[in-house]
C-alpha cells in the first residue's frame, strides 16, 4: 500500500463513499458508518463518485443467493481505480463479511478492511492500521461490542429517522442466516430511546421508525413482555413528534396489547409491516415459523378491527424446499383473505449454513419462477383493487425527497400519507419543503402509487421542513469541492430494493 496521495480527494480531505445492501439495519448501518468516517475527519464525496473516493466502504447482505457475486462483482469493478488511485482503501463490512471473514482478502487481496456486524464502531481504527502496516485487517467480532445507536451517526434525511430498539435475532427460522450473524437479541433500555426519539424531535425530526430484527419481540431481553407496546405508548407523549412506525415484527410476538397501542397512541401510524413468508401450514413448520395460517389471519383480523384503514404489507417466500401445488394454493388463499397493501415477494434461494440449505425436495427454478409469478399477478390486482379505494379520500401527506423519480418531468411533489402509501402531487404555488405536510384529494390510483391531480388543499409549514431547510442551506454553503451530499433517503419505508427485514422476519 503506497503513501496516501490527496490529490484527488475533495478538498484536500479524504473522501468516502458508502455502499448499502440489504435491510433496513443494514441502511441504519451505513448512517452510522457515515457518521464514524465524518467524526473521523473525512468527508462524503460528491454525488455519483462512483468509485472515485479515498475511502469505499461495502455494507453487505448476505441473505440473498447472489449477495457473493454481487460483492466480489463490485469490488472487481474497483480494482483497476484502486490499483491507479496511491493511498484509496476499499472495507467491507456487514452480513457477508460477518459470513466470509478472510476469505474476502484471499478472493479480492486489493480490500484493505474487512470487519463484522459487531463491531462497526472499528472502522476508523482498522482503516489507519491498514494504512500505517500496509496490510490488510480482518476482525471479527463474534459478540456486540457496544450498541450501535451510541455510535456517530450521519442521517441520511433531516426530517425522519430509523432508531434501533434491539439488535439480533432469537429465533431458528431455517431459511434464515441472519441470527448466526448478528447474534442473539439484545436490547436497549427504554429510557435510552427515548432519550434519542427526544433529541431527535428537538433536532427537528417529525417521523421515527423503531427498528428491530424482530421488533415486536422486544422485552424478552429485560424481562417485560409488555415492553414494546408501552414504548409505542411513550413515543405518544413526546410532543413534536407526528409519526411513528416499527418494522418488522414477527406474528409470534404480535400481541393483543401491541394492537391497542396502535389504536389508541395517535401518532401510531395505521400501517403494519407483518411478514406472512406462507401460507402453508406444514411449510410454516418446515421454516420453523412459530405460527399457522389461522393465527396470522387472526391478527389481520384484529388489527383491522381496531384501525380500519391500516395498510398491510407482508413479505412471501416461493418455492421453500418441499412446497407442492397445495402448498402453494395455501398462500395464495392466506394473500386473498389478507388483501394486502403490497407484498415483497421473494423466489427461495439457498444459504450456505441454514438448515433449508441440505433438505431434501428443493423446487426446481422453473417451478419456483412460475408459481412467483402468479403470486406477483395477484397481488398487484390486489394492490391495485386497495389503492382505487383511496380515490376521494382527503389526506395529510408529509413531503418527501426524493421519492418521485418523474416529478421534475411532471411537475409534481411526492409525499407519504399515514398509512405510508406513495402519493404524487401537484406542486403548490406556495413553497413546501420535505417534512413539511399538505392535505390533498386523491383523484387517481395505480398499483403502486397513488395520485392527487388538483390543487393542494392546505399547506403546513414545520419544524421538520425548518429542519430540512437548514441542513439545505448548510450543506450548499460548504467550500467549492465539499459536498456532504443531500439527504436523498426519505421516510424510512420497505421498498423492493431495500428487502424489508431481510426477508427473513
Amino acid at each position: 500500500m503506497s503513501s496516501i496521495d490527496r490529490s484527488q480527494s475533495v478538498g484536500g480531505t479524504r473522501t468516502y463513499e458508502v455502499r448499502t445492501y440489504g435491510c433496513q439495519m443494514n441502511v441504519h448501518d451505513s448512517e452510522r458508518l457515515s457518521g464514524l468516517l465524518e467524526d473521523a475527519g473525512y468527508v462524503r464525496a460528491p454525488e455519483g463518485a462512483d468509485g472515485d473516493a479515498d475511502v469505499v466502504v461495502f455494507n453487505t447482505c448476505a441473505v440473498r443467493e447472489n449477495a457473493d457475486n454481487k460483492l466480489y462483482g463490485n469490488l472487481g469493478h474497483l480494482a483497476p481505480k484502486n490499483a491507479s488511485r496511491p493511498g484509496m482503501q476499499i472495507a467491507v463490512g456487514g452480513c457477508l463479511a460477518q459470513k466470509d471473514r478472510d476469505t474476502i482478502v484471499k478472493r479480492a487481496p486489493w480490500v484493505d478492511v474487512v470487519f463484522g456486524t459487531h463491531n462497526i464502531g472499528k472502522l476508523p481504527v482498522l482503516l489507519e492500521r491498514a494504512r500505517v502496516q500496509e496490510e490488510a485487517q480482518v476482525e471479527i467480532a463474534e459478540s456486540l461490542e457496544a450498541f450501535p445507536s451510541t455510535l456517530p451517526t450521519r442521517r441520511e434525511s433531516a426530517y425522519a429517522a430509523w432508531v434501533s430498539i434491539s439488535v439480533g435475532c432469537n429465533n431458528t427460522c431455517t431459511f434464515c442466516i441472519v441470527p448466526a450473524l448478528r447474534g442473539k437479541e439484545k436490547d436497549r433500555r427504554p429510557g435510552d430511546i427515548l432519550a434519542e426519539v427526544e433529541a431527535l424531535v428537538a433536532e427537528g425530526v417529525s417521523e421515527i421508525t423503531l427498528l428491530g430484527q424482530n421488533v415486536n419481540a422486544y422485552g424478552s431481553d429485560i424481562g417485560d413482555r409488555e415492553a414494546f407496546s408501552k414504548l409505542l405508548r411513550a413515543c405518544g407523549n413526546i410532543e413534536g413528534l407526528e409519526r411513528v412506525r416499527f418494522t418488522s415484527p414477527h406474528p409470534r410476538d404480535f400481541t393483543d396489547d401491541v394492537i391497542t397501542a396502535m389504536a389508541e397512541t395517535p401518532n401510531a401510524m395505521p400501517q403494519l409491516h407483518m411478514p406472512l413468508q406462507s401460507g402453508s401450514d406444514p411449510v410454516l413448520k418446515a421454516m420453523r415459523r412459530s405460527y399457522r395460517q389461522e393465527r396470522y389471519l387472526g391478527i389481520i383480523e384484529k388489527v383491522r378491527a381496531a384501525i380500519p384503514h391500516a395498510a398491510i404489507t407482508t413479505d412471501i417466500i416461493v418455492g421453500f424446499p418441499g412446497e407442492t401445488e397445495e402448498d402453494f394454493e395455501q398462500t395464495l388463499h392466506v394473500v386473498r383473505e389478507a388483501r394486502f397493501a403490497q407484498a415483497f415477494t421473494f423466489q427461495y434461494s439457498k444459504r450456505p449454513g441454514t438448515p433449508a440449505a441440505e433438505m431434501a425436495d428443493q423446487i426446481p427454478k422453473a417451478v419456483v419462477q412460475e408459481r412467483y409469478e402468479r403470486l406477483v399477478a395477484l397481488q398487484e390486482e390486489i394492490s391495485w383493487d386497495e389503492n382505487k379505494k383511496q380515490v376521494g379520500r382527503t389526506l395529510e401527506l408529509m413531503v418527501a425527497e426524493g421519492e418521485g423519480r418523474k416529478d421534475g418531468a411532471t411537475h409534481r411533489l411526492s409525499g407519504r400519507a399515514p398509512d405510508n402509501r406513495l402519493v404524487h402531487f401537484t406542486k403548490p404555488e406556495q413553497e413546501v419543503r420535505p417534512g413539511d405536510v399538505v392535505t390533498v384529494e386523491i383523484t387517481y390510483a395505480a398499483p403502486h402509487h397513488l395520485l392527487a391531480e388538483g390543487a393542494v388543499l392546505d399547506v403546513r409549514r414545520t419544524r421538520a421542513g425548518d429542519a430540512w431547510e437548514k441542513r439545505n442551506t448548510a450543506e450548499q454553503a460548504k467550500p467549492a469541492g465539499v459536498l456532504l451530499g443531500l439527504p436523498k433517503i426519505g421516510v424510512p419505508e420497505p421498498q423492493p430494493a431495500v428487502a424489508s427485514g431481510c426477508g427473513c422476519d
